[in-house]
Formats: structure tokens, sequence, C-alpha cells
């Protein structure tokens, strides 16, 4: 039997890696992954990491042999909202490994030079590294990507 828990957020694969954006509502989730899904990037590696949309809005996280593994509910699976235009129906990855925590946050409150690595968020009793993203700013799909290359092992 999996241990699961539903979370409030939006969760991409990013080059297959897991991401789960979570914020308030209306803290720029959707649009985030919108723009990851429309951008492919290159991260710090200059290797092409493609996103594809795994859940948004709600996001099953389930544990199982030792990794954190996210999926969407049935009612949500290939929907993204676009604001403005609605309910979008997008091509989707089934599930993605569980690799990184992006915490939106407006960028007057994230330190300029944090301790990385220091920051953790607990989904079933396992840790992922945290990091605190401004979504209005332009770069931050680079700057998601870029996180990826310095927390995710292969």
């Amino acid at each position: 039997m999996h241990e699961e828990a539903l979370i409030h957020g939006t969760c991409l694969a990013i080059g297959g890696d897991g991401v789960l954006l979570v914020g308030k509502p209306g803290s720029g989730k959707s649009d985030l992954a919108l723009r990851l899904v429309d951008q492919q990037g290159l991260g710090l590696t200059g290797t092409a990491r493609a996103a594809q949309l795994v859940a948004d809005d709600q996001v099953v996280i389930r544990k199982q042999e030792g990794r954190l593994i996210a999926s969407a509910p049935a009612a949500l699976k290939g929907k993204l909202e676009i604001r403005g235009l609605g309910i979008a129906e997008l091509a989707v990855v089934a599930e993605a490994r569980l690799r990184l925590a992006v915490r939106l946050t407006p960028a007057a409150e994230i330190e300029r030079l944090p301790d990385l690595g220091a920051a953790r968020m607990e989904i079933l009793g396992m840790a992922v590294p945290l990091i605190l993203l401004d979504p209005q700013s332009a770069s931050a799909p680079a700057r998601l990507r870029a996180a990826l290359d310095q927390f995710v092992q292969p």
C-alpha cells in the first residue's frame, strides 16, 4: 500500500524531473507552468530541458520505493487553467519523480544569496529541495531550470 497526499499546486516534468510549484491561490503557478511548457530552456548545463505538464491545481503525491511520485487526479488530468482564456487541454506526462519544490514568492521576500540546499519541503515524511522563486520575473523559467541543474543528481 502506498502513502498518498493531495497537494494544492502544479507539477511539471522538466527534462523528466518532477517539479512541484506551490504558492497562494493566484500566485502564478499555472502561468509559470504555461511559460515553462511553451519555452524550451537549456539551464546551466546547456542541455535542453523541455517541460511537460503533470498536474495543475491539485497534485497527487505518493511514496513509492523510497521516492515521491507526482501525478494528476483523474478529473484534472490534461487540464491547465490559463487566466483569461479558461481551461486548456494539454498533453501530459502521467507521472514524474518529484525532485524539486518551488514556493512562488514575491521578489522582495527572497534572499539575494540564500543558503542553497538548506531549505526543504517535507511531503509524506520525505524531504525535497525547496527554492523560493518570483514567478513574475522574466527569468523565472531559466532560474527554475538552473535550480534543477544545481539540485538534481542523475
